[in-house]
């Protein structure tokens, strides 16, 4: 097991000047660890900008991020370039880890998955031109419990024409559980897809809230299989909150809940390579306070649980 004093030491905790990346940071993290990234989730309420929320992420002391789509669009939208922000990416000594993105690639409308996968096209391809390799591939479309139960095995092959993108842009759809969903609300059903589709690039995205959310069984994540986890969401839930009361809202910081992150710490951790630990909450009451205290405050909680 690594030594965690030295890991901890690696990653970097104080906010530091703007000089060039190999100047100031430290060496990969060991084979076996985790990289602590931040989710941009948990400062989208201050609506900063990409600019800005890079920048605190940064200071902070992460040295990995993951986006959203449209706060990148936004960017684009307003004169900036992909060759500006893959610039600021490296002055500030970020990876940019993930994207969050929502193109309907699942729905069962031939037309609406169509423009779903044009969708999804266009956003890896700017998504390679700043160096991000992953995109979150969630049930957008099909997850309403007005929407129809789909057929897992259509869902495989859709998820089979997302990977099929990927390869031709050079990023891969991560496919992400959603506990509230309709559909890949549960682990068995996220696995079933990926290992369906029987492509060698499939991914899964899984958050600590949203098992629980669905109601997922932790006794099944040593299933999943170590190459299949590359980026998983943190975040702890409260004591009083039942999986059907608790909401996108009420994840807090790890280690301030009652989610069992040991035990999934332990069940994902890959001796072969990082993974990646994308912290990620929506909480209003975080969104009320300095976004820099807060990601600091992700930061340090999160070493701290892991």
């Amino acid at each position: 097991m690594p030594n965690r004093r030295h890991f901890l030491k690696t990653v970097g905790a104080a906010a530091f000047p703007l000089l060039p990346a190999a100047s100031v940071f430290a060496a990969p993290p060991a084979r076996g660890s985790f990289v602590y990234c931040l989710n941009t989730s948990t400062i989208r309420g201050h609506n900063l900008g990409l600019s800005k929320e890079l920048e605190t992420v940064s200071k902070a002391g992460f040295r990995s991020v993951e986006i959203w789509m449209d706060t990148l669009q936004a960017y684009l939208e307003k004169g900036g370039t992909t060759a500006q922000v893959r610039r600021m990416l490296s002055d500030l000594g970020l990876t940019c880890e993930n994207a969050i993105g929502f193109a309907p690639w699942i729905v069962d409308d031939d037309a609406a998955r169509a423009k779903g996968l044009d969708q999804l096209k266009r956003e890896m391809e700017l998504l390679a031109q700043i160096g991000c390799r992953r995109t979150a591939a969630p049930p957008i479309g099909a997850h309403q419990s007005t929407d129809p139960k789909l057929d897992l095995k259509y869902v495989a092959e859709r998820y089979r024409a997302a990977l099929e993108i990927g390869v031709q842009t050079g990023v891969v759809p991560q496919l992400e559980l959603w506990g509230f969903a309709q559909n890949l609300s549960r682990l068995s059903e996220v696995m079933y897809v990926a290992t369906e589709c029987g492509h060698p690039a499939a991914r899964v995205l899984l958050d600590v809230y949203h098992l629980y959310k669905g109601g997922s069984s932790l006794d099944a994540l040593p299933l999943v299989g170590k190459p299949g986890v590359e980026i998983f969401h943190v975040n702890d839930y409260p004591a009083h909150l039942t999986p059907a009361a608790i909401t996108d809202a009420d994840r807090v910081y790890p280690g301030d809940g009652v989610a069992p992150l040991a035990r999934i710490a332990q069940a994902i951790r890959n001796p072969d390579r990082p993974v990646v630990l994308s912290f990620e909450v929506f909480n209003k009451t975080y969104y009320a306070q300095d976004p820099l205290l807060v990601a600091r405050t992700a930061l340090q909680k999160m070493k701290a649980a892991f």
